[in-house]
């Protein structure tokens, strides 16, 4: 297997930039997740690292070599797509055969990479049968299965469980995760399905507009996001993001000033902004709680509630805050009718706050008390 490093990575057509700058380091048998929005760049990286796209700018390294100009072929790297591109003439077998063959690898070596990767990704059964018989699932596996055959330095993965139903995508995913276990293997793997890169990532890059916001386990990028792009982006539903005013800073707790006129405390170092600035509070979903009774916290009113069987998603309109907030409510736990007013309250240790720019400011969990 071997390392990919990234250093000042640029690409552009003509005068269009897409790719501004992107450094990055990959370890020797890492599982690492590209993800981000559409047209953020990251299956043009992909490609970059295959030797499919042309590198405008910056340096590439595979396995400690320099591969700008080293041909596809020749790089060590088997790519998986989003379209199965199977044969349909040919078997199970032969498709995934079929780049060996072109390399002139001897016969009977083929006939053992083929035996023991269909072993490894259970489909030993179907290596007589031709594409059509297969379902999206099983294709999906050949097409995986053509690349470990090649026995390549690193698998890239370009969104290749977007053609799955949710059921089977999360089948997969635990296959994938699998995989990667038994084969040591180093895999890069591109998606815009946050919550494929949260399973599956030893490490996620975050993605926007052609430039990394930030790159880290799923824990720091999910605990300790960087900026109010990459809270937003990870969580499901997303962080909830209330418009704030600092009031003041004492005993490591922030108190800022929020929709409805009252306050509420962080445990954020805010020692850096003046009071009065202006912030956004960040409180993800799971963090939030129902509160009836009035009393302190944010005001609104319950607009909608889902019973999702393991939880409860309770939809408030607060005033000054655009969308709807999300809160995770204990589905054994009554919730008033629509309409009715609810306060949102939550832990100072659980919640963020994001300057002007949208930079996460720093937090002081371990000074915070419990309750708000």
């Amino acid at each position: 297997m071997a390392s990919v490093r990234l250093r000042g990575i640029r690409k552009s057509y003509g005068d269009n930039p897409v790719i501004k700058g992107v450094d990055l380091d990959i370890d020797d048998g890492q599982f690492v997740v590209f993800v981000g929005p559409s047209g953020c760049g990251k299956s043009t990286l992909l490609r970059m690292v295959a030797g499919l796209e042309d590198i405008t700018g910056g340096t590439l390294e595979l396995g400690g070599v320099v591969s700008n100009t080293i041909e596809p072929a020749r790089r060590g790297i088997a790519m998986v797509f989003q379209s199965y591109a199977l044969y349909p003439h040919m078997t199970v077998a032969e498709n995934m055969a079929f780049a060996l063959k072109l390399a002139n690898v001897p016969k009977p070596e083929i006939q053992e990479r083929v035996r023991h990767a269909a072993e490894i990704l259970q489909i030993a059964h179907l290596l007589d049968r031709k594409p059509k018989a297969l379902s999206g699932g099983q294709r999906q596996r050949v097409a995986i299965g053509r690349a470990i055959v090649r026995k390549p330095e690193v698998f890239l993965f370009d969104e290749p469980l977007s053609n799955l139903d949710a059921a089977l995508r999360a089948q997969t995913r635990v296959e994938l995760a699998r995989l990667h276990k038994e084969l040591g293997a180093t895999m890069i793997y591109v998606t815009h399905d946050q919550v494929e890169a949260m399973t599956l990532g030893q490490k996620i890059v975050v993605f926007n507009g052609g430039r990394i916001e930030q790159a880290g386990t799923p824990v720091e990028l999910y605990e300790r996001p960087a900026n109010l792009f990459v809270a937003g982006f990870l969580g499901s539903p997303r962080m909830n993001a209330f418009p704030a005013t600092l009031a003041g800073q004492a005993g490591g707790l922030a108190t800022v000033r929020v929709p409805g006129g009252g306050v509420a405390q962080v445990a954020a170092d805010a020692s850096e902004v003046q009071p009065g600035a202006a912030l956004t509070l960040g409180v993800r979903p799971e963090h939030l709680r129902l509160d009836t009774s009035g009393g302190a916290g944010i005001p609104g009113r319950l607009a909608l509630a889902e019973y999702l069987g393991d939880v409860t998603l309770a939809y408030v309109q607060v005033d000054g805050v655009e969308g709807m907030v999300a809160a995770k409510c204990p589905p054994d736990v009554p919730l008033p009718a629509p309409g009715s007013p609810v306060h949102l309250r939550f832990d100072p240790a659980r919640a963020w706050l994001f300057d002007g720019q949208g930079a996460a400011l720093p937090m002081l969990r371990e000074l915070a008390t419990t309750g708000s």
